[in-house]
């Protein structure tokens, strides 16, 4: 099935996915008020399928890209996953196949566990010269479970203070890692955009660079514990983050934190993730630019 474009879609219809996407609607409740869209000879089903991801259009970089070496690592996070009968963490470790130490940039996945677009993230990342780790936060569960629905209902039955725990457990490992040379970015998507927030307030001292996409924002009274500079990439449609933006950024101001931000126009929440209609290619392409130059600036 090819992509459709954004602007094939009504935008009710798009904010129902994020609705749906973000557990604000039940799948029965999605499906009904799709049903209101399904016209000109689309079915419900059809509409339902063109909205739901498709992995096969997010490969960027091929897992056995000859210009990078990716595994698959389990770590301990005592705090986190840890606390659930011994069970560990695991992510995916990807970085240059020439050199020996590289600026390391943690990547957080969205709401539903390290699905294919996520681990493509990490192996761009690895080309353009960093140590990439993705972890799985459904690793105590059993793992990313090959859809995004199952995974967002998994990972919605985690504690979110354990996954906390478990990200600052891979922001230690890549900050000490073999591979590292100490400096760490990290960069989120929804979910993890706002984990990347807590990260700058929480761990301080270990994060060198944030880049948070769409991502919820800390509390005001947080905001003076971020060290770190923030490159913030948001969405013009997407009401719910940006109603919390001006308050975060006068806070960044009023306590001298490096940032920059991003408001892409005419697009959605998850707009960079290439694997549904809300992706819009000119917009990725300049906030992953952005990104790029930004950990280059600040990881070197």
């Amino acid at each position: 099935m090819n992509r459709k474009p954004t602007s094939d879609f009504d935008q009710e219809v798009l904010d129902l996915y994020d609705d749906y996407a973000h557990g604000r609607l039940d799948r029965r409740e999605y499906v009904k008020r799709l049903a209101a869209f399904a016209v000109g000879g689309m079915t419900v089903e059809t509409l339902v399928s063109s909205l739901s991801p498709n992995y096969a259009w997010a490969q960027q970089v091929a897992p056995d890209d000859p210009r990078i070496k990716t595994e698959t690592i389990a770590f301990e996070s005592p705090l986190g996953a840890g606390q659930q009968d011994g069970k560990e963490m695991s992510g995916l470790l990807a970085r240059p196949v020439e050199g020996t130490k590289f600026p390391a940039v943690l990547v957080i996945h969205e709401n539903r566990g390290l699905n294919p677009y996520i681990e493509d993230v990490a192996r761009r990342l690895a080309t353009q010269g960093f140590l990439a780790l993705a972890p799985d936060a459904l690793a105590p569960l059993g793992g990313y479970p090959g859809n995004d629905d199952d995974g967002r209902a998994m990972q919605g039955r985690r504690d979110r203070e354990e996954m906390a725990q478990d990200f600052i457990a891979a922001a230690k490992l890549i900050d000490t890692h073999p591979y590292s040379t100490g400096k760490v970015g990290t960069v989120g998507f929804c979910y993890g955009g706002g984990m990347v927030n807590q990260l700058a307030v929480r761990i301080p001292d270990i994060i060198d660079a944030g880049v948070p996409f769409y991502g919820s924002q800390p509390e005001a009274s947080d905001v003076g514990k971020i060290k770190a500079p923030l490159l913030i990439h948001n969405a013009e449609f997407d009401r719910r983050i940006l109603a919390g933006a001006p308050a975060f950024e006068q806070a960044l101001t009023e306590n001298n934190i490096v940032f920059e931000s991003h408001v892409y126009p005419g697009v959605n929440h998850g707009f960079h993730n290439d694997t549904t209609p809300r992706y819009d290619k000119a917009a990725a392409e300049l906030a992953w630019e952005r990104t790029i130059a930004f950990f280059r600036k600040y990881l070197a």
